[in-house]
């Protein structure tokens, strides 16, 4: 299992495209993903849960990665967030 932080950065906060972006590389991989903020915590394969969240600019959340694929799943969604915090 890994958990990291992460923070967007991006302006709009985790909104429609970013979070596109982040649960389409979530649904390549085998590996639960768990992404925490504020004391609730939603699977990172679904759209609307992730949306859910409103995740705004310049705030921490955590996500949990565990399984097979964890390691491939970590690397992979921390470049798509760096992707996303490098938006306009």
């Amino acid at each position: 299992m890994i958990e990291y932080k992460y923070k967007i950065m991006y302006p709009n906060g985790l909104h429609a495209r970013p979070a596109t972006m982040l649960v389409s590389k979530a649904n390549s991989f085998q590996s639960e993903m768990i992404i925490e903020f504020d004391d609730r915590r939603i699977n990172l394969k679904s759209i609307m849960g992730v949306l859910s969240l409103g995740i705004p600019s310049n705030r921490s959340f955590k996500i949990t990665f565990n399984g097979r694929d964890e390691e491939d799943a970590f690397k992979a969604i921390t470049r798509v967030i760096s992707d996303i915090n490098e938006l306009e």
